[in-house]
């Protein structure tokens, strides 16, 4: 359920919530701890579950200049983890510099008591209202006793807050084998499989060439071993994230490029989910043909031995 600002809903169309706050990019495994919270307090209580996150980024929209914000998961695939978290309601606030300058009480007023929230369950370090001048501690204040709530502690992985910020990072570092223990599942991005050069068929190595249908956050140029899922199947792969170099001099526009193991079928179109498990090496430019054919298949068996190597841990239910 979408939300403009002045709210475009009234409390007597909404049964009682309980209510998780935050923008939760990644919905990450800190940010499972409060929606989980607070499906157990809707179920104590006899309520309905709901979420509210924002869009687009607030930095977006606050920032001095105009700023592209690469995401975890952008909207759609935000919708998506909701879903699979069993949330009842998921209320998408429509971010504008005018929801942006509502004062803490307002915001209070508005957007929880005016949604029926009768418990709202969010992170120690929530901030609402202009500024971010509103916090868990202003919180029962600003609650005019219409409503209690739970304050989830900081999670950690190895002594370390787990974060959206964090997991950029890991991300822009490539490091992607280190993101499920943060994450809760393999990173993953969603695209179209779109028509390329077809020069890898020519080399006995057919990719597919994906172009992303959202503002992904990408990990750096280089060679993951991957998993693909095109027509609800899932399959092994070799993806090169880069510039193509030894064909492309002069190529400026990135491209995430899959060779599926294995697979030989027409799939110009379909939706395609790449889900990243492991960087191999760093895209380089070869001499020739011959040396980039042999690097491929020696990518290919490392991406194998990785799989086989890592068995059951990444089986999935297709």
């Amino acid at each position: 359920m979408k939300l403009e600002f002045p709210l475009n809903i009234t409390k007597q169309e909404i049964p009682p919530l309980v209510m998780a706050l935050g923008y939760f990019d990644g919905v990450h495994l800190g940010h499972q701890q409060v929606i989980l919270e607070a499906k157990k307090q809707a179920m104590n209580k006899g309520m309905s579950s709901a979420v509210m996150t924002f869009d687009p980024h607030p930095s977006v929209v606050l920032a001095r200049e105009k700023k592209q914000v690469q995401y975890i998961t952008p909207l759609s695939e935000k919708i998506k983890v909701m879903e699979q978290l069993g949330v009842d309601y998921l209320f998408i606030v429509h971010f504008t510099a005018e929801f942006a300058n509502l004062l803490p009480q307002e915001f209070v007023d508005q957007y929880i008591i005016g949604l029926n929230v009768k418990h709202v369950v969010a992170g120690f370090d929530y901030t609402y209202g202009r500024m971010g001048k509103g916090n868990m501690e202003t919180l029962p204040f600003h609650s005019r006793e219409q409503f209690t709530y739970t304050v989830v502690p900081k999670y950690t992985d190895n002594h370390e807050k787990v974060s959206s910020t964090r997991i950029r990072g890991l991300l822009k570092e490539g490091k992607i084998d280190s993101i499920p223990s943060l994450l809760g599942r393999y990173y993953t991005t969603t695209g179209i499989v779109i028509q390329g050069d077809k020069r890898g068929r020519t080399l006995g190595f057919p990719t597919a060439n994906i172009e992303l249908n959202d503002e992904y956050s990408i990990p750096p140029v280089g060679v993951y071993a991957v998993r693909i899922k095109v027509k609800d199947r899932w399959h092994q792969g070799v993806c090169n994230v880069g510039y193509k170099p030894t064909f492309h001099r002069d190529n400026q526009k990135i491209s995430i490029e899959v060779f599926i193991f294995d697979f030989d079928q027409d799939i110009y179109g379909v939706e395609a989910v790449v889900e990243w498990h492991l960087y191999l090496r760093k895209e380089q430019k070869f001499s020739g043909v011959d040396d980039l054919i042999k690097q491929i298949e020696k990518d290919k068996q490392n991406a194998s031995e990785y799989f086989r190597k890592a068995g059951t841990l990444f089986t999935k239910v297709d």
